[in-house]
């Protein structure tokens, strides 16, 4: 049962990283059509080095959603795009981005791909290993989130009922507890009430 957990919880951290990055083909479209209509005139007193990682930052903020620290940390990170710290704080500090709304766009995605309950969405949103939104932006994705968590933790919980083989019971205290899903008792009962439908 552990190991199966195990499997499961990573296979979740694995989805968790493009949760995020998701968009529809009309939101992609849309983003096209007003990037070729606002053409900018790049500034030529600042380096190259600069506006080139505040390039990169913009499409990390539009593309991904990602917080304003993990822009920075993937701007600086010998994983990622390797500038240095000048040149992502530059980029930081000129990027033009709403992280209220990229908190909020990256919440929806989890709610929606991922199944995830409200308290976990928070979680993931501000934690160091997720996507490093201030507690304040990850309240506001909290409370602009539309729809219930009904149908959220029932996914959740056919998920666990089909690839774990769980008992009502288990899954159940796997929707509710504290280290697991994270559901109020209220959306765990409607997902195992609603479980063979």
């Amino acid at each position: 049962m552990k190991k199966g957990l195990k499997v499961f919880l990573t296979a979740a951290i694995v989805l968790s990283a493009v949760a995020c990055s998701t968009t529809s083909d009309e939101e992609t479209k849309t983003k096209e059509t007003k990037e070729k209509i606002v053409e900018t005139k790049e500034d030529t007193s600042v380096p190259k080095e600069y506006r080139n990682a505040l390039h990169k930052a913009e499409n990390y903020s539009k593309m991904m959603h990602m917080s304003k620290q993990r822009i920075y940390d993937q701007l600086t990170s010998e994983y990622g795009e390797k500038f240095d710290a000048e040149a992502a704080q530059y980029a930081i500090d000129n990027l033009n981005a709403d992280y209220n709304e990229n908190a909020l766009k990256c919440g929806e995605n989890y709610k929606k791909t991922m199944h995830m309950s409200k308290a976990r969405i928070y979680d993931q949103l501000t934690s160091e290993s997720g996507e490093k939104f201030t507690a304040e932006q990850a309240q506001y994705a909290i409370d602009n989130i539309k729809g219930d968590y009904l149908e959220a933790a029932l996914k959740s919980a056919k998920n666990y009922q089909e690839t774990m083989n769980m008992s009502k019971d288990a899954i159940y205290d796997q929707l509710t507890s504290e280290y697991g899903e994270k559901f109020t008792a209220e959306e765990a009962q409607y997902a195992i009430d609603n479980l063979d439908e």
